[in-house]
């Protein structure tokens, strides 16, 4: 069956031989809202409002219920909480003293308060002197491995959270880092745009 062609008109302007599938996208689009353009078809005598059409009333129905379905959407996700952490302080603990320099400067650059410890002693020297919002760990460090100190991190700052970055990414590590509250684990070798991204997820 060959589709209903309407004549369109919206203050002067005339749109001739416009067909209802193109007039069901204009009404979802809010090009045509209710009451805004005047239509016409023949048979029908005068111009009329599009909503006054049998055939074309449905689908001002649907339009009105798709907004009220995006306007409850909005609600509900302006009642959602924001998890996102202000990022301050940074705390790299890593033995290589040249990556850390490097990552240091990378982060100062970016305005982040950054410190920084190659053991697992002055780590927790530092955390309990001034407690750092994020923290850059190390597997492997000179008195110890590195993923016994998460614990231990979480224990003195609960919300401190810890990245693991490390060379030595196996299955089970990435699994155990997991399980002790590690909030990503990153590959060495890594790049800028790795340490940044994992800070923007956070924040």
């Amino acid at each position: 069956m060959a589709e209903i062609r309407y004549d369109i008109k919206r203050g002067t302007d005339i749109y001739r031989q416009i067909y209802i599938s193109r007039l069901q996208r204009w009404i979802f689009t809010g090009k045509i809202k209710l009451g805004d353009v005047l239509v016409w078809r023949s048979g029908l005598s005068g111009w009329r409002k599009p909503e006054e059409l049998d055939e074309l009333a449905p689908f001002f129905k649907k339009w009105e219920k798709y907004q009220l379905r995006r306007v409850k959407k909005k609600r509900i996700k302006s009642q959602i909480p924001h998890h996102g952490r202000q990022i301050k302080k940074i705390l790299i603990i890593d033995d290589e003293k040249d990556l850390c320099l490097l990552l240091s400067e990378v982060l100062s650059s970016k305005k982040y308060n950054v410190a920084i410890a190659n053991t697992k002693k002055e780590a927790v020297r530092c955390i309990k002197r001034e407690p750092p919002d994020l923290v850059f760990l190390d597997l492997k460090l000179p008195d110890g491995d590195g993923i016994k100190l998460l614990p231990k991190i979480k224990k003195i700052r609960p919300e401190t959270i810890v990245n693991i970055i490390s060379a030595y990414g196996s299955e089970e590590s990435r699994e155990e880092a997991k399980k002790k509250g590690a909030y990503a684990f990153i590959d060495k070798p890594f790049t800028e745009r790795q340490i940044l991204r994992s800070i923007e997820r956070v924040s």
